[in-house]
């Protein structure tokens, strides 16, 4: 339940974040969002690019939308997926 709360902020992050694109907020507002955005691009890209070079050579391929979905949902993705993936021992 938590994670889907976490997904769900995380879409209205992205949305506001976006909406400044489409529709730009005033000017000193402008620049804050644009800086957020592309600080929210750089960290999600690495967070993906670092699990796919820790993965092991023997562990299945992600897939694009499994990517997709991390990318943008950060690390309430990376948890459900961990819990899929590497159960409790």
């Amino acid at each position: 339940m938590w994670l889907n709360i976490g997904r769900l902020l995380m879409l209205f992050v992205w949305a506001f974040l976006l909406l400044n694109v489409v529709h730009p907020f005033p000017k000193p507002l402008t620049y804050f969002v644009n800086v957020a955005l592309f600080f929210m691009v750089i960290m999600h890209g690495l967070q993906l690019v670092l699990l796919r070079a820790t993965q092991p050579k023997d562990a299945p391929k992600l897939s694009g939308l499994t990517q997709a979905k991390i990318f943008f949902f950060g690390v309430f993705e990376l948890l459900a997926w961990q819990k899929k993936h590497y159960p409790k021992q």
